[in-house]
């Protein structure tokens, strides 16, 4: 006669979850690897508990947007492409104008890319607070310094 072991699954509550507020400086990073850091924590894989079908992740406030670092020549070369939807409406920004412009679109761009498209995306998208420069409103919430490897 043999015994069955019986393992179960733990799945996340919604209410279960502890939010943590962390703080990164952009100046001097490389924004892929940052943002891939970034959307690991929005997302909530750096936690035990997490499940991929819950909310589970941490808020992140970025600070020093306008001093990112494009890695290789992407500063002269990438582009971002939109369209109007519009004929003839498709627009291509080129990455040193938008960082003079909206310095915070292009973390923000960056880590959306790597967040789930779909309204969990949405919803962890949320919590990516992003400025360009050191100022921001979330002192209240006692963000901690993450460092981004």
């Amino acid at each position: 006669m043999s015994k069955t072991l019986s393992f179960k699954t733990y799945s996340a509550k919604p209410a279960e979850v502890e939010r943590k507020w962390y703080i990164v400086d952009a100046e001097g990073q490389i924004l892929g690897r940052m943002a891939a850091e970034i959307a690991r924590v929005l997302r909530g894989k750096h936690k035990a508990q997490f499940t991929p079908h819950i909310d589970t992740g941490d808020f992140i406030v970025v600070t020093n947007a306008e001093k990112v670092a494009l890695s290789g020549k992407k500063i002269e070369y990438k582009t971002y492409f939109h369209h109007s939807n519009y004929p003839g409406g498709g627009k291509f920004d080129h990455v040193k104008d938008v960082l003079k412009k909206k310095p915070e679109k292009v973390i923000e761009h960056a880590v959306w890319g790597m967040l789930p498209h779909n309204n969990l995306g949405r919803q962890l998208f949320r919590k990516l607070k992003v400025y360009a420069g050191t100022e921001h409103p979330h002192a209240a919430q006692c963000p901690v310094e993450m460092k981004v490897k």
